[in-house]
């Protein structure tokens, strides 16, 4: 199933920081965003938040897909980042692994690296599964109100 957004991905935080989403399959996703002073903090590292936001967006994302069909959605419950080296330029690469699939919860190992292929970060995420409202499942589904 594909999702439908309520909000132009442009305007989201994902669009802000320009996260990009790339392959996927079951039980894994990956996404890559580009270095820039936009995701830096003052001393011109990647900020970490930067690190937990692709993390989340990505497994939330890969999530939904997974439960969208059954009358679900699926949010952020719980993100453990750990950071292990720093960021300076080039490509932030992540690739989320799936190692739990169920009823009310999902949980993740997403690893973040550099351009050589370093792990730079890793975090432990688990999402919530839960009932979507109807109002919003309309919405994703086409079923009703248009997207914003």
């Amino acid at each position: 199933m594909e999702l439908n957004p309520l909000i132009d991905p442009g305007k989201t935080l994902d669009g802000l920081l320009g996260l990009r989403i790339g392959e996927s399959g079951d039980g894994w996703i990956e996404a890559t965003m580009e270095v820039g002073d936009h995701v830096k903090q003052p001393m011109g590292l990647v900020h970490g938040g930067v690190y937990a936001s692709i993390a989340e967006s990505i497994t939330s994302q890969a999530t939904a897909l997974g439960v969208l069909a059954d009358g679900n959605a699926a949010q952020g419950l719980s993100n453990t980042t750990n950071f292990l080296r720093p960021i300076l330029e080039g490509t932030i690469h992540a690739r989320a692994e799936r190692l739990h699939k169920g009823r009310t919860t999902w949980v993740w190992d997403v690893r973040i690296t550099d351009d050589a292929g370093r792990t730079c970060a890793i975090t432990r995420m688990v999402v919530a599964v839960r009932p979507m409202p109807e109002e919003a499942r309309r919405a994703l589904t086409g079923g009703g109100d248009q997207p914003r």
